[in-house]
């Protein structure tokens, strides 16, 4: 099927829409990054908890690494599902892993910086590995062999899993096992929903989109099963079954990790929603609009996210 070339009209009209595209994004990622910031008092009122000084710096550079994160393990598995699809267009779009590292390095650095104790601490050494393979991987995406970005991509999610459980903690490379797994699953996911739709426009009108929108959506049903099960392992290894109802409500751990239950339900059902058009309608690619609100609602969870590991973690009782 040939390609479909954009009129001067449809070009004219995205001229414009640019401006208006970017002026959202920055009203969304200003909204969600409130969440991080305001989230730690407001999720500890009433609860006699109280938040830190600086737990809501924390929970936004947590947030961003995070986000980072994403967007550089997305790039990598869009680009190896792109490569599977027959008679694929060679364009793709920029690569926004360079950018992305730069602020994964600075969110590292600066985190490890917060830590007690500074870059002396376990924690800030584990912060410091994080920035430096950041680093790493953003000279990585500036050579021809962009793949090479797994490595260290890997030694953060590593870093970020042991910095998660330290040794104190009862079976703590259990936990971290966990959070390899829920890390890995989470950032394929929501950084490669957001590749793949860029990779999207630049592919309009043809047949391979939306063969690259199913195969993203096949694997995806296991990496949300991946999210899930180790999400919900993690979350009872810190809060027993027979407490766990009550402490969804009364610490500000259990809140938020409610409120995340409950956004990740809702892109469940957007997942769903978008998956029963790219089966059933007549144009797949109609599945591109629960998707990208769908992504919003990741970006969402990601702050959520970051707001969760500056939490105090509930007592066991």
């Amino acid at each position: 099927m040939a390609l479909i070339r954009p009129t001067e009209a449809t070009t004219s009209v995205r001229r414009r829409t640019g401006p208006g595209r970017a002026v959202a994004l920055l009203v969304l990622v200003g909204l969600a990054a409130l969440i991080p910031l305001l989230g730690p008092s407001v999720a500890a009122h009433g609860t006699g908890e109280a938040a830190t000084a600086d737990s809501g710096v924390v929970a936004l550079l947590r947030a961003l690494l995070f986000a980072a994160l994403c967007v550089q393990v997305g790039e990598l598995f869009a680009a190896g599902l792109a490569r599977a699809v027959p008679g694929a267009p060679p364009g793709r779009p920029v690569g926004w892993a360079p950018y992305a590292a730069v602020v994964g390095f600075a969110a590292a650095a600066t985190a490890g910086e917060l830590a007690p104790h500074g870059h002396g601490s376990r924690g800030g050494v584990l912060a410091l590995l994080e920035a430096v393979a950041f680093a790493v991987a953003g000279l990585c995406a500036l050579t021809r062999r962009p793949n090479r970005q797994a490595w260290p991509l890997a030694a953060v999610i590593l870093a970020e899993a042991l910095r998660a459980h330290p040794p104190t903690e009862s079976a703590p490379l259990v936990g971290s096992g966990l959070t390899v797994v829920h890390l890995t699953c989470s950032a394929l996911w929501a950084g490669g929903l957001l590749s793949v739709l860029r990779t999207l426009r630049g592919w309009e009108g043809s047949e391979a989109g939306a063969a690259l929108l199913g195969l993203y959506a096949r694997v995806a049903a296991v990496l949300f099963a991946g999210v899930t099960v180790t999400g919900l392992c993690s979350s009872l290894r810190r809060m027993p079954s027979d407490t766990v109802l009550d402490q969804l409500t009364t610490t500000a751990y259990g809140r938020v990790l409610l409120a995340k239950v409950l956004v990740v339900g809702a892109v469940a059902l957007l997942a769903l929603w978008a998956r029963t058009r790219l089966r059933r309608a007549p144009d797949p690619l109609t599945a591109c609009s629960p998707a990208r609100v769908e992504i919003v609602t990741l970006g969402v969870v990601v702050a959520v996210s970051g707001l969760l590991t500056a939490l105090p973690l509930p007592v066991k009782g």
